[in-house]
């Protein structure tokens, strides 16, 4: 008895933290589910997310500021522990799965030369990932990235620069290592 006790407390908790998920946000479409511990932080209202997305526990989306923007489509997966930082803007597609501790970051810090660096700009380029894309556990996407449709990101990879469609890449930096077929 005291199990089910237990798994009901955990769903009710769950399903108050989805609501208030769903609220916190810009935008969120039907059937979009969180998990219990997302953190939706600083400037919650410039994130939008499409139907049937799900979201992940201890995945982090952040809009750095007011004009930053996150857009996030219909039946993507945001996987656990992935982390989303946006001073400018990112677009993530339909159906996407995005595996857990990916990171995505569409800005740069300065690094000047005679400059405390906690002073210095960022620079920031959008990034765009096209429908039907595959990004594997761990990998980096770093600012200026366009993932076109189907392509597919290995583990650990870290990706800068435009891709080629249904392209399967991989590396530290991410080449081309295949094809879809």
């Amino acid at each position: 008895m005291t199990q089910f006790k237990l798994n009901n407390n955990r769903s009710f908790l769950s399903k108050i933290l989805n609501y208030y998920h769903k609220r916190k946000i810009g935008y969120c479409g039907k059937g979009t589910k969180f998990d219990s511990v997302v953190h939706l932080m600083r400037y919650p209202l410039q994130i939008k997310i499409g139907d049937g997305a799900y979201i992940k526990s201890g995945a982090r989306i952040c809009p750095c500021n007011t004009s930053a923007k996150i857009f996030i489509g219909n039946n993507t997966t945001v996987g656990y522990n992935t982390m989303i930082f946006s001073s400018s803007e990112i677009n993530i597609g339909d159906d996407c799965m995005i595996a857990p501790n990916v990171y995505l970051v569409d800005s740069d810090h300065g690094i000047e030369l005679g400059r405390l660096m906690n002073v210095q700009n960022n620079t920031t380029e959008p990034i765009t990932i096209e429908d039907d894309v595959w990004i594997g556990t761990g990998s980096v996407v770093l600012k200026g990235t366009y993932i076109p449709k189907g392509c597919v990101i290995a583990a650990n990879s870290v990706v800068k620069g435009n891709l080629e469609p249904y392209t399967i890449y991989g590396g530290s930096p991410a080449r081309k290592i295949g094809r879809r077929e």
